[in-house]
């Protein structure tokens, strides 16, 4: 089969380009998750509580994945600025995992313990407060609205069926731990146990 073929026929190209791609993506993909270090925790690690996975929910819900990073790259400037490198054993009951190069703002990847939650409370509500120069938008309202606690039980069920380790004890106890909790108190949870794991054995 001459190029000649395949250059006037777009037909047979498009096929021939979703195969080469397929297979292609298969050599790259498949392996990882024969690699224990891409498919098991990291020690230490444990799920999210019913709190944080809250707060998770509002991380991604107000767009903060757009400019803030959650992957440290395994270069000299990258950990000496924000701490031990990013390694997949840290999110494997993250759904979808939170790394990206976006970084308008900080990475937050190793956030967690480096700040007060009260810190993190008068950042969300008026960025300018604590960071003069910052460009992050504020969030007021997070404080005036609580968290649906009849729904935490549901969002611990579906991450247990991706195979977070959620028993039925903490899925029934979801509601009670975040009742009455604000968003703002959901947040700044998830975001303090950010890179904890690691940080604590260093």
């Amino acid at each position: 089969m001459s190029h000649e073929v395949v250059e006037k026929n777009i037909g047979l190209m498009a096929v021939l380009i979703v195969l080469v791609i397929s297979v292609a993506g298969l050599v790259e993909i498949v392996p990882l998750f024969f690699l224990k270090s891409t498919t098991e925790p990291v020690e230490g690690l444990k799920p999210y509580t019913a709190l944080q996975l809250e707060g998770r929910d509002i991380y991604i819900r107000e767009g903060c994945y757009l400019c803030h990073s959650q992957m440290i790259r395994p270069f000299r400037a990258e950990t000496e600025r924000y701490g031990h490198y990013s390694v997949a054993g840290e999110f494997v009951y993250d759904h979808p995992f939170q790394w990206g190069s976006k970084r308008t703002g900080p990475d937050l990847a190793r956030v967690g313990g480096r700040y007060s939650d009260e810190w993190h409370r008068v950042h969300l509500n008026n960025p300018r407060d604590v960071v003069p120069e910052s460009i992050m938008p504020a969030f007021p309202w997070l404080n005036e609205q609580t968290i649906d606690a009849s729904l935490t039980p549901s969002k611990l069920k579906a991450m247990r069926t991706l195979g977070v380790p959620y028993s039925d004890a903490q899925i029934a106890a979801a509601s009670s731990a975040v009742e009455g909790k604000t968003e703002m108190d959901a947040l700044v949870a998830y975001l303090q146990n950010l890179g904890t794991v690691l940080s604590s054995r260093r």
